[in-house]
């Protein structure tokens, strides 16, 4: 049987048809399977955004308030770089009521601050933040609160750390400590918690600290000589996740075990929050399965 031009013409055009379905076939499959499947982690909530967009990425109880351990500290760093005039080289005192404060508080995680020794706001800042110091936190708390005790200066200071978390929307975020020893009311949230880790973020010493994996500071000693402190960071996610840039750990009877956490991949940065995970290992490990799936997302 003869076949004409326009029979040719049509047969060809169905060919083309038919091809078109089967390619579209073969890329519509992979947009199909797409569908991440929600992580799922051991920790009791969770929170995870696009830090440069705001984006929700992953919620779990995120707006259940939840004690928040030694993560408390991202606020009393936010208060301090907030102050105004602000000398981070200004020097401080180490008083025996901030190593007192470490002896009479099991859950006190330490800087190991000497008493006498004279150390600057920018140190404290790492103390505070690398090894959880406690007593650096109470030494900034004393600094930089008003009043004529050292009782009234904390109380002020705590008053800042809770006017911050208002004037932030932090709605379901009170502090009642300098440094996550709380007293019955200090809570937080995921979401909160991400919101101020995300705030704080904003400040390039807060960046530069919370990154830092160890340092070594040289500080003045009561004799008008010097000593060097050497402080390592607790966030696991340092040097074993690609692209961490932070933040801050936290654990405690009630807290359980705490991260906030940051990184940024191929110029997206992803920022988040497990609370009341069941072991360091496990808050580390939630942390990463949430930024695996954020950076998918």
């Amino acid at each position: 049987m003869k076949t004409g031009i326009k029979g040719i013409r049509r047969i060809s055009a169905v060919a083309l048809t038919a091809g078109a379905v089967l390619t579209a076939g073969v890329f519509a499959a992979p947009a199909q399977a797409a569908t991440l499947p929600t992580p799922t982690v051991a920790a009791k909530g969770g929170f995870v955004m696009n830090n440069g967009t705001g984006k929700t990425l992953y919620t779990k109880a995120a707006d259940t308030r939840r004690s928040t351990g030694s993560t408390t500290k991202i606020m009393t760093a936010r208060v301090v770089l907030a102050q105004p005039n602000l000398n981070l080289d200004s020097k401080v005192t180490v008083q025996k009521a901030y190593s007192d404060y470490i002896v009479d508080n099991d859950w006190a995680s330490s800087a190991r601050l000497i008493v006498g020794d004279k150390v600057t706001v920018r140190q404290l800042l790492y103390g505070l933040m690398l090894p959880s110091g406690c007593d650096a936190a109470y030494a900034l708390a004393d600094k930089f609160g008003s009043g004529s005790t050292r009782e009234a200066r904390v109380k002020s200071f705590i008053g800042k750390m809770n006017s911050t978390a208002k004037s932030l929307g932090l709605t379901n975020t009170h502090f009642d400590s300098f440094d996550g020893i709380g007293h019955g009311a200090n809570y937080s949230t995921p979401r909160d918690l991400t919101k101020l880790a995300s705030s704080a973020m904003k400040y390039s010493t807060f960046r530069s600290v919370v990154k830092t994996k160890s340092t070594k500071q040289k500080v003045t000693t009561k004799s008008g000589g010097y000593r060097y402190m050497e402080w390592t960071n607790t966030n696991g996610l340092l040097g074993s996740y690609s692209g961490t840039i932070g933040v801050k750990t936290g654990s405690g009877p009630e807290a359980k075990y705490c991260l906030v956490f940051a990184a940024t991949r191929n110029g997206k940065t992803v920022i988040g929050t497990v609370l009341a995970s069941t072991s360091v290992a496990n808050r580390t490990a939630d942390a990463k399965k949430l930024m695996d799936y954020a950076f998918k997302k």
